[in-house]
């Protein structure tokens, strides 16, 4: 069984993943006959990730509030998930949402419940009956990059990221990026401490990263404890998730990469209560999905404008990952006047030039 980990599988999984076959007919549902059920991978209280995913849940019960809905919290990466998978089936869920890629405990399930949709966040495979979904956070990241790189003295970000997965590599390359953008010496040290949910471990790598010379932190976990660290320090943060994690920093607080799911799940449903659902691979974008929060108190108005005007232009069409782009080893990934494609994000699995503590799978 592939080494499960939230948010991806990374490249080689990827590379394995099965063009979707051609989709089973969905027959329409009326919405008080449906059973909506939505699985997360963390608790909904965490503030972050799944806090997201949850808020998607309300909106579609605002939607059709005549479906019943089910509701499983920290769906751990064993087999109690396959056994989760099978209830739903069990109950009649007519839609499943996973917040997160479930792979090998999944598809058993999904493969003998044809008649059930099934979309998984950050999935690599597709099927009959599979759709896979996630965001663009590439393009928004690049635009806090460019935050940090201007609030930054040194030009040394450090970032606290969870596991060598994809969701990380795309991340740290585009927060660099968009600092090398405006400081081209810019350089990040990146630390990853084995989860998406660890308090204790997150401050403790915000507190290395700032020892050892960062002067903005950045990351992708689903709590605050690293802003609490800047704050504490007074080093600006960049956060993942949520913007209501200011709260926890607002000194230091710069932004955050938000995430909403909302219209999306909206959508899905009455796709599939319409019996029009076809599963199929969505990626959100700017502005529809994923985006920068509200700039932090302390973000200098220069910087405000700076960020937003390259906000703008990307929503114009501009595309910022433009070639000829190098890894870490002098390689040349993408070629002088290619734009590196989200797909490449997607699978992401090596490093910029700049980056340290983070390296090619």
């Amino acid at each position: 069984m592939n080494t499960l980990t939230r948010r991806g599988f990374g490249a080689l999984a990827l590379a394995a993943a099965a063009k979707p076959a051609r989709a089973n007919d969905f027959p329409a549902i009326k919405p008080e006959d449906a059973v909506i059920a939505f699985g997360h991978v963390g608790p909904v209280s965490d503030e972050g990730w799944t806090y997201t995913h949850h808020q998607g849940l309300l909106a579609v019960k605002a939607a059709f509030p005549a479906a019943r809905y089910l509701e499983v919290e920290s769906i751990p990466y064993s087999a109690d998930a396959t056994r989760t998978f099978r209830q739903f089936v069990a109950q009649g869920a007519n839609i499943v949402f996973l917040s997160s890629e479930y792979g090998d405990l999944l598809y058993p399930v999904s493969n003998r419940a044809p008649q059930t949709a099934w979309l998984e966040c950050d999935g690599h495979t597709m099927g009959s009956n599979h759709g896979i979904y996630y965001v663009k956070h590439w393009m928004p990241s690049y635009i806090a990059g460019v935050a940090a790189g201007l609030m930054s003295k040194s030009g040394r970000l450090g970032y606290i990221g969870s596991m060598a997965v994809p969701t990380t590599y795309a991340g740290v390359n585009a927060f660099l990026m968009g600092a090398q953008s405006v400081k081209p010496q810019a350089t990040m040290q990146v630390i990853l401490i084995n989860a998406w949910f660890d308090p204790q471990g997150a401050a403790q790598a915000g507190t290395a990263l700032i020892d050892n010379g960062a002067d903005v932190l950045l990351g992708a976990m689903d709590e605050a404890a690293y802003l609490q660290v800047a704050e504490k320090r007074g080093v600006p943060a960049v956060m993942w998730n949520s913007d209501g994690l200011r709260k926890y920093g607002p000194k230091s607080y710069v932004t955050a990469i938000t995430l909403d799911w909302r219209q999306f799940y909206i959508d899905q449903t009455r796709a599939r209560l319409e019996g029009r659902w076809q599963p199929s691979k969505v990626l959100l974008g700017l502005g529809a999905g994923v985006d920068v929060a509200p700039w932090g108190d302390s973000v200098p108005d220069p910087v405000r404008r700076q960020a937003d005007a390259v906000r703008a232009k990307m929503l114009a069409g501009w595309p910022p990952f433009v070639g000829e782009i190098r890894d870490a080893s002098g390689r040349v990934r993408v070629a002088k006047g290619q734009t590196m494609s989200d797909d490449m994000f997607y699978a992401c699995d090596w490093t910029i030039q700049g980056v340290s503590g983070l390296h090619a799978t």
